[in-house]
């Protein structure tokens, strides 16, 4: 698999080396000298890790970095010429991975590169959690960590649609599984109850977790 890494580096001399130690893995480098040149890029595209320097001509490589993750979840390496714990520690509270003072071995960064690259891989591999809790013996649930104020009908709709894990389930399921023979007016009432289901949903995440398939049914995004 080949890897993408932006180094920003203003130093030709220090870039040349690091770029070649790190085609030699097997890896697309794209260099930028400057962090303008380096937010242009990054608006083009992603990379898979970023190696910023932190002292440059049209600002500091900490900045970008509080961008990034600010942004979302990135594999971040620091290299300064600075090599006090300050600019560390400073590094690291603003989210970046790891940290190399200069003068470095190329092979030492490439063995860091490969550490931070084997971490993202095994980041994606696992599966995302669930913004969902159930209490199944409290008969609650909860969304984003907050419990949802429901009626026993919409908690048992709730419930069956978190169990299916994406599955759509029909009005027929449904409203035989929470009402039985309680009332003949299926549609009407499954329908109500998954548009109250909806609101109290968005009053606490505004994501659209209820998907109607028409014909079909109805299936829970998590």
């Amino acid at each position: 698999m080949m890897h993408s890494i932006l180094l920003l580096e203003d130093d030709a001399a220090i870039a040349s080396t690091v770029v070649y130690a790190l085609e030699r893995e097997g890896w697309q480098v794209t260099h930028a000298h400057l962090l303008r040149e380096a937010r242009g890029l990054m608006a083009l595209q992603t990379f898979d890790v970023y190696l910023l320097d932190v002292g440059l001509p049209d600002g500091n490589g900490l900045d970008l970095c509080r961008e990034l993750r600010q942004a979302g979840d990135a594999r971040v390496l620091m290299l300064s010429a600075r090599g006090e714990e300050m600019d560390r520690v400073l590094g690291l509270e603003l989210g970046a991975d790891d940290y190399m003072a200069k003068p470095f071995s190329p092979r030492e960064l490439v063995a860091r590169v490969r550490a931070l690259l084997r971490r993202a891989m095994q980041t994606a591999a696992l599966p995302a959690a669930s913004p969902f809790t159930h209490d199944e013996a409290g008969q609650r649930i909860s969304l984003q960590g907050q419990w949802l104020d429901l009626t026993r009908r919409e908690y048992g709709v709730l419930a069956l649609l978190l169990a299916a894990k994406g599955r759509i389930l029909s009005r027929e399921h449904l409203f035989e599984r929470i009402w039985g023979l309680e009332t003949d007016s299926m549609e009407r009432t499954v329908d109500t109850h998954i548009k109250t289901l909806r609101a109290k949903l968005k009053a606490v995440d505004a994501r659209e977790f209820i998907t109607t398939h028409r014909g079909m049914g109805y299936s829970l995004d998590t």
